[in-house]
C-alpha cells in the first residue's frame, strides 16, 4: 500500500526530478514497519522516507532526496527565508523536526513546505505575500514566476507519473524505479 502511494504521489522524487514529495495514506498498524522496510530500499539510493505528521487516522508522508535537500538548505536565500519562519538549525534533521513542529500546531500547511518539496523560493514567498492569490497559474504549486519553465515542470512530473505508474503495474520493483542519488 505504501510502495503503490510512493509511485503515485512521489515518482518525481525518485527519479529524481523533484527535491521531496508529500503525500497522505491511512495511518494504520504496521506503518512504522513499513517505513523502515521501504528506508532499507531506498537509502542506499539517498533517498529517505519519514512521517511528518499522523493526525486523524491519516499520515503526512514525506519523501526527500537526502543530498538535495541538504543542498537547498544551504542556500543562502532559503536558509534567510527559513529563518524569518522560525528555522535556527539548519540540518536536516533539525529542520524535519522544526516542520513537524509547525505542521502539529496547526490544521494548514506551515507555507514553507514548498521549500522542502522543491518549489522555487520566490513562488512560495508571493504565495505567502499573495495569501494563495493572483498566480499565474496552478499545478503541483501555485505559480507567480516563470509561468512557462513551470508548465514543462508540471509536464515533465505528470508524464514520470504515468511512465512509473505502468512500470510499477508492470511489475518494476521500488529499487529500479529510483535513481541513485549522484556521488559528489
Amino acid at each position: 500500500m505504501l510502495e503503490s502511494a510512493l509511485i503515485a504521489h512521489g515518482a518525481p522524487t525518485l527519479a529524481r526530478l523533484k527535491v521531496g514529495s508529500a503525500f497522505a495514506v491511512p495511518a494504520g498498524e504496521g506503518l512504522c514497519t513499513e517505513i523502515d522496510r521501504l528506508n532499507g530500499e531506498l537509502a542506499p539510493k539517498g533517498v529517505r522516507l519519514t512521517a511528518l505528521r499522523v493526525r486523524d487516522g491519516r499520515a503526512l508522508m514525506y519523501l526527500y532526496r537526502e543530498a538535495e535537500l541538504a543542498a537547498a538548505l544551504s542556500q543562502a536565500d532559503v536558509r534567510a527565508f527559513l529563518r524569518s519562519m522560525g528555522y535556527a538549525v539548519f540540518e536536516t534533521v533539525a529542520v524535519l523536526e522544526r516542520l513537524r513542529l509547525r505542521l502539529a500546531q496547526t490544521e494548514e500547511f506551515p507555507h514553507e513546505i514548498g521549500v522542502f518539496l522543491g518549489y522555487p523560493l520566490s513562488d512560495v514567498i508571493a504565495y505567502i505575500r499573495n495569501g494563495g492569490r493572483n498566480c499565474l497559474c496552478c499545478g503541483c504549486w501555485k505559480v507567480y514566476s516563470d509561468e512557462h519553465g513551470a508548465r514543462r515542470t508540471f509536464a515533465r512530473f505528470r508524464k514520470c507519473r504515468e511512465v512509473y505508474a505502468r512500470l510499477f503495474a508492470q511489475g518494476c520493483p521500488l529499487s529500479r524505479l529510483t535513481v541513485c542519488t549522484r556521488a559528489a
